[in-house]
Formats: C-alpha cells, structure tokens, sequence
C-alpha cells in the first residue's frame, strides 16, 4: 500500500439510505473497477481509504463548476459550495442535490464519523463533519480522488 493514503477499515453501518438518488444504481464487478480507475481513485473510492491532506488534485482549485463522482460522474458539488477549511481536503457546506450523496455511520479508526459515499455507486467519497460555516454548519471532507471537476 502506498504512503499516499491510508485505508479506513470496512466498518461502516447504514445510516441513512433514504437519499437514494434518481439515477439508476451503477455496478461493475472489482475488475471493471480497476482498469477504469487510476490505483488512487480505486482504493479511496471502491475500499475507504483516504488520501494524505494537502495532496489532492481539488483542495486548493478554485475554478467554477460541479464536482462529479469520478466512478459514474453523479453530480455532488458545486463550486460555490466549496470553502477553505484549511485540514487539507476539498470542503463544501452542502451537497449539490442531498439526493446523490448517502450517508453511514463509520467507527473506523476508534472514532465515530459520518461517511459520505454515492448513491448511484456506492463509491466512498470521504465524511461530513458539524464544523462547517452557515448556512449549513457542515464540512463535507471529500478526497479528491473520488471527485471529477466539469468546469461551467
């Protein structure tokens, strides 16, 4: 395993999978995954793991757009949604449609967080914390391997 990130253990309980989007459900068998993701990507979204801070392509880009699911392109954030948080990772206060995003429970680690993993897909994205700025109060803390940039 790479020093570039840490893999959280699959320890995760369902939350809250009422967010189901719209979209149909996108699965491919563990082959499929990795020859259509780079060895960052298929390990941050398809195990858990998470890449070191300040290392991602998206924690210090501040262009104009939507954020997409890197693994079916579902969109997640928008730009204007993204604030520094300074731990390193891109940040959003919202989700661009709470639809797309499910939330589980994660005691990982000896901690007690919220996950942030797809709907369509299922593809880990990183944790949503109560620390974030109005109007929301949260910090969706997302690796940016998980995340594709649609400029607008």
């Amino acid at each position: 395993m790479s020093d570039d990130f840490k893999q959280d253990k699959p320890n995760a309980e369902t939350h809250d999978e009422s967010n189901a989007g719209a979209n149909a459900k996108v699965s491919k068998t563990d082959a499929e995954w990795r020859a259509m993701l780079d060895p960052m990507e298929y390990q941050v979204t398809r195990h858990a793991a998470t890449e070191r801070a300040f290392t991602g392509k998206f924690w210090d880009h501040h262009e104009h757009g939507i954020y997409t699911c890197v693994c079916c392109n579902t969109p997640l954030f928008a730009s204007d949604a993204k604030f520094d948080s300074g731990c390193g990772w891109p940040s959003y206060f919202t989700a661009l449609d709470p639809a797309n995003v499910v939330e589980k429970t994660d005691r990982a680690h000896g901690m007690l967080r919220t996950e942030i993993i797809c709907a369509v897909c299922d593809a880990h994205l990183g944790h949503v914390f109560p620390d974030g700025p109005p109007p929301t109060g949260l910090r969706y803390c997302i690796n940016s391997a998980s995340l594709r940039f649609d400029p607008t």
